[in-house]
């Protein structure tokens, strides 16, 4: 069954129609995308998920997957692996409590009681095991969720990285990377000026990883169209720098 399907019918650009399952827990694409972004950039109660995006269309898709209200704000916070240096950017916060919008609380949280059960919890346990068969719809919420793609002008190089405040998130990131079907070396954990942890993907393999991690995506919709776009110009700089 096709995970998406278009309702344009006049040539229109329309949004794509995001296919999801009944249960928010169960393995599918959608899914797994929807969790690996609140892995990466999420926040987890017992009363509520707080989920944080730069992009505005991937922001639409979580709402897609799962529901929620979407705020929109303007926030100047430090630059992840260097403190000194602050960033402006958007922001779309997603939240998804108990309380379903119209003063009733039949739903609960995702069906559940609380955050117990749920994939991630606010105590840090993953439990991603529903998601195995959709590696790279994880990967790639986790990657827009607390990754970063560059290009690096002193080397020529595309650079992926990933940074969380929690060093086993970001261990269970290179055990998914690991069981990819594309070879990418990647560095140690590294502590940042801010406290957190990050780690490198090895350049050499930046390339072949990234294309991997957005194959196919614009199919399903489950992607950051600004994340792809950044590495897409990664990669042309890189191309062009070798020539």
């Amino acid at each position: 069954m096709s995970e998406t399907e278009s309702k344009a019918d006049d040539g229109d650009e329309t949004p794509l129609e995001i296919a999801v399952p009944s249960d928010p827990l169960a393995g599918h694409p959608a899914t797994a995308y929807f969790w690996g972004h609140v892995a990466g950039s999420g926040d987890v109660s017992d009363s509520g998920i707080e989920v944080v995006t730069n992009d505005e269309e991937s922001a639409q898709v979580l709402v897609a997957v799962a529901g929620g209200d979407l705020e929109h704000e303007t926030t100047t916070r430090d630059y992840a692996h260097d403190a000194s240096i602050t960033r402006t950017e958007d922001e779309y916060m997603l939240s998804i409590g108990a309380d379903d919008g119209d003063g009733t609380d039949d739903s609960g949280l995702l069906g559940r009681s609380g955050a117990l059960g749920l994939p991630v919890n606010s105590r840090g346990n993953y439990r991603f095991g529903a998601f195995s068969s959709h590696d790279r719809e994880l990967l790639r919420g986790l990657l827009e969720g607390c990754g970063t793609v560059c290009f690096k002008s002193s080397s020529g190089t595309v650079g992926i990285s990933f940074v969380h405040d929690d060093a086993e998130l970001l261990e269970l990131v290179q055990d998914l990377i690991d069981e990819s079907p594309v070879e990418a070396p990647y560095d140690e954990l590294s502590e940042t000026s801010s406290g957190g942890y990050w780690f490198g993907v090895d350049d050499d393999a930046a390339p072949d990883f990234g294309t991997w991690l957005y194959e196919g995506c614009e199919a399903t919709g489950l992607f950051a169209p600004s994340r792809r776009r950044k590495l897409e110009r990664s990669l042309e700089q890189a191309t062009a720098y070798d020539e």
